[in-house]
């Protein structure tokens, strides 16, 4: 059985006119059915009652004129109310009811001749059969009385007012979800950077004060991350000063000190040195400005400085060439060889066009973990040294770069074990 969120709209646009279209249905039928019970049923039997009682006066009258004076009644009833009386009744056949109204004028008939009439039915006209003062009067009238339509009054209601309420509504409903569509384009497009485009302010009370509140929460974010970048490069920038003079000091050592404690002492320097590395390029937003760039000769250029032998497999157009950031997609692409390298085997890069994998055949991440190891200093390896856990800042800055430049990255089953890290650029 399928599913019935599958047929749900997925626009807040589609979604809102559905609601308001079904809504204006459900006016509409409710409109109907209260002008059919208190208007059109009252119009129709009152309507078939003064018909029935000018049916049974035509009657009664031409009873009770001189016989030298019916013909001229008769005329007058033939141009004034369609009327055609004839004491000659003839045996016509029953009458089709199949307007309402119809049924209505044989029943009120019946009422007030207090004896079951058939409508009847010839040259074009209804007739009916009326007893009067011992005559058998027979009264033809134009099927055109029949004039009240039930259901052309519905079509009328259901095509002329949906039609309105609907365009009414989608109008309405443009001028509220367009902003609110623009809205979550600019939120889904904001990296934090200082250079974001504002939403404009105007519209009605809550769309000006959604929009009021984002630009806020931007340029508040956008100053947050400029002073964290600021801060730690910074940082960065007086820890290695001391770290030089460190390095220094190791080298003016005395020759008799123990050689095995200088050589922790440089391993420490050097990973406090890498450490301080990865939380500068951490801290480091997407400022690097966009160039053309052809895919999968960039990524060959970043595969071969690498010393050990990494293969990489082509696919899709040899020639394809993307705006983007080359340091930031260097960066990335050095990263995850780099983890892969240290925690998996038989590393390998593909390139699909605009798609990038980093394939290795290790151990593999847990799926539970895929999320969570693109969080600062999250480690697999519980341990905190940084040969076998590593700074646990590899991955993060690989997810923060490609948010930065709109990019998407996200971690697969390796075809062969492992894991399959794919990077999509576009």
């Amino acid at each position: 059985m399928a599913d019935s969120k599958t047929f749900r709209p997925g626009s807040l646009l589609a979604r809102t006119n559905l609601t308001l279209a079904v809504s204006s249905l459900l006016i509409v039928i409710i409109a109907i059915a209260a002008l059919n019970v208190f208007v059109i049923n009252p119009i129709a039997e009152q309507a078939a009652d003064d018909e029935s009682a000018l049916l049974v006066l035509s009657a009664q009258t031409w009873v009770e004129l001189p016989p030298n004076a019916r013909p001229s009644f008769e005329l007058e009833l033939a141009q004034t109310h369609d009327l055609i009386v004839t004491a000659e009744p003839r045996d016509l056949a029953a009458a089709t009811l199949d307007q309402p109204y119809l049924t209505l004028l044989q029943d009120k008939l019946s009422e007030r001749l207090n004896i079951p009439v058939v409508l009847r039915e010839a040259d074009e006209l209804f007739w009916v059969d009326v007893p009067m003062g011992g005559f058998d009067i027979q009264i033809g009238f134009s099927p055109g009385r029949r004039d009240i339509q039930p259901l052309y009054v519905g079509i009328i209601i259901v095509g002329l007012g949906a039609g309105v309420v609907f365009l009414t509504s989608l109008f309405i409903v443009q001028r509220i979800t367009r902003p609110l569509v623009q809205a979550a384009e600019r939120v889904e497009t904001f990296r934090g950077g200082e250079n974001f485009e504002p939403l404009p302010e105007v519209g009605p009370h809550e769309l000006v004060s959604l929009a009021r509140n984002f630009n806020t929460m931007a340029r508040e974010i956008s100053t947050l991350l400029s002073n964290r970048t600021t801060l730690l490069a910074g940082v960065s920038h007086d820890l290695r000063t001391p770290l030089t003079r460190m390095r220094l000091a190791l080298e003016l050592l005395p020759k008799n000190v123990d050689p095995k404690l200088v050589e922790r002492f440089e391993r420490n320097l050097e990973s406090m040195d890498e450490l301080i590395g990865d939380a500068l390029r951490f801290a480091r937003g997407a400022a690097e400005a966009k160039q053309s760039v052809a895919v999968q000769a960039f990524v060959e250029n970043v595969v071969e400085s690498y010393d050990q032998l990494i293969p990489v497999t082509m696919n899709g157009t040899q020639d394809s060439r993307l705006d983007l950031a080359p340091g930031a997609l260097q960066r990335v692409l050095m990263n995850l060889i780099s983890n892969a390298q240290q925690h998996g085997e038989a590393v390998r890069v593909v390139v699909n066009d605009s798609e990038i994998h980093v394939i290795d055949s290790g151990p593999g991440i847990p799926p539970e973990s895929r999320e969570e190891v693109f969080q600062p200093f999250f480690r697999l390896e519980r341990s905190r040294s940084v040969v076998t856990g590593g700074s646990g800042l590899g991955l993060a800055i690989v997810q923060q770069l490609c948010q930065a430049q709109g990019w998407r990255v996200h971690i697969d089953d390796g075809p062969d074990g492992g894991i399959d890290v794919v990077v999509t650029l576009a």
